[in-house]
């Protein structure tokens, strides 16, 4: 047998589950409002069929909670095996913490290959999945979701393409778009009110601006200005210089590492004075390098809480003597909501109306929900750049639940 093989049949035993509907804390916006759930698509997980997968310790009169995971563990590059066996072992992690036995985790390959990831997904819904976690890469995504929405299965994925969200697709992963709308959302709040933006000419460059320039409308600021520059070719002080004479009071710069330093430097060069003018990131700066460029003390960005991470760290380490990469929460998260969700009615209890609870729900990172179309928002702190570490400007919410009026 396979190492791949070895990971087919696995059962839980142990503790508590880490995540859960959320209580108390500052209130961010609403959710918007809930439209009315669509109904369940005809599929066949209305009772137990011969060919589901059972273990022999789950008794003949309980309906396992069978869970489809779709990941790249033998993918050519190195790099993905091990953020794929990261992801498996984190949700190995969830599924003993949770101490429900009655969940069965099944992982299916994911080549990369759209036939090859749809084979994946039929076989996990042929044994009974009555939801499936990941596939990580978004054309995989996209070939598995029919499968399963046909069969009324959601799938809780982690590609960070929104393209492929909606309609039973959920995205677990760390979105720009919740990052620039917490960013300028704040910025407004302390009285900077003209925001422009340096944006890389990028995929990532191109959502973020259109999440930005969504944020400064929705916030009733004003776009003083918008430039673009290449990554590639570092050309630099054209876009520098423009944005200089555009009277802003903030400026986004949704880039990480030696380029963000290149353009700050840029900047004052161009004469921008960055103790009056603002300067604001996104989870790009989210590394020690940030605190290293004087030129951005003071400069805010989103972030999770500090800290909120240290107790699945901690315990990963021990588990597995490794650091776990950062995308392994979203893997220990998700298996933690099946688990949270698991003692609904069989093969109806991982609900439209169930998994966008505008409540939402306390992960490993912090407190998020789905909205309908399947995207992620996430409670995220602000984080002040400083020489000696990161300083939290303004905590993550605790709770989405709106604040009750009070008589």
């Amino acid at each position: 047998m396979s190492s791949f093989d070895s990971f087919r049949r696995l059962c839980a035993i142990a503790a508590c589950v880490a995540i859960a509907a959320c209580a108390t804390g500052p209130k961010p916006p609403p959710a918007p409002p809930l439209p009315p759930e669509p109904p369940p698509a005809p599929h066949q997980l209305t009772t137990q069929a011969p060919q589901f997968l059972r273990l022999s310790n789950i008794a003949p009169a309980i309906v396992p909670v069978r869970v489809g995971v779709i990941l790249p563990f033998s993918n050519a590059t190195a790099n993905v095996r091990s953020l794929a066996a990261s992801l498996m072992q984190a949700a190995e992690m969830a599924l003993y913490d949770s101490g429900n036995k009655n969940i069965i985790l099944m992982t299916e390959e994911d080549t990369g290959s759209a036939t090859d990831s749809a084979a994946a997904a039929q076989k996990l819904l042929d044994e009974g999945a009555e939801v499936i976690v990941g596939p990580l890469f978004s054309a995989s995504v996209a070939s598995v979701a029919p499968l399963a929405r046909d069969r009324g299965v959601p799938v809780l994925a982690f590609s960070t393409d929104r393209s492929v969200a909606g309609s039973g697709v959920y995205l677990l992963s760390f979105q720009p778009q919740s990052e620039v709308r917490r960013i300028v959302a704040y910025a407004v709040s302390q009285g900077r009110t003209k925001i422009g933006a340096m944006i890389p000419q990028t995929p990532y460059g191109a959502v973020v601006e259109e999440a930005f320039r969504a944020a400064v409308t929705e916030n009733k600021a004003t776009l003083c200005d918008v430039e673009h520059f290449n990554p590639s070719a570092g050309a630099l002080t054209d876009p520098s210089a423009a944005i200089a004479k555009a009277d802003c009071d903030a400026i986004l710069v949704p880039q990480g590492g030696s380029l963000l330093r290149g353009v700050v430097q840029t900047f004052n060069y161009s004469q921008i004075d960055t103790t009056k003018v603002k300067l604001l990131g996104t989870g790009l700066w989210n590394e020690p390098s940030t605190q290293k460029e004087e030129l951005l003390a003071g400069a805010w960005f989103p972030a999770p809480q500090p800290s909120t991470d240290d107790a699945f760290i901690a315990k990963y380490k021990q588990t597995f003597g490794s650091d776990p990469p950062q995308l392994a929460s979203l893997a220990y998260d998700a298996v933690s909501l099946v688990a949270l969700l698991a003692n609904g009615t069989p093969y109806h209890r991982f609900t439209f109306r169930a998994l966008t609870d505008p409540n939402g729900f306390s992960g490993v990172n912090g407190i998020f929900r789905f909205h309908p179309d399947g995207s992620i928002e996430r409670g995220l702190a602000v984080l002040s750049v400083d020489p000696n570490g990161f300083q939290v400007a303004s905590p993550a919410p605790e709770t989405f639940q709106v604040a009750q009026a009070h008589s």
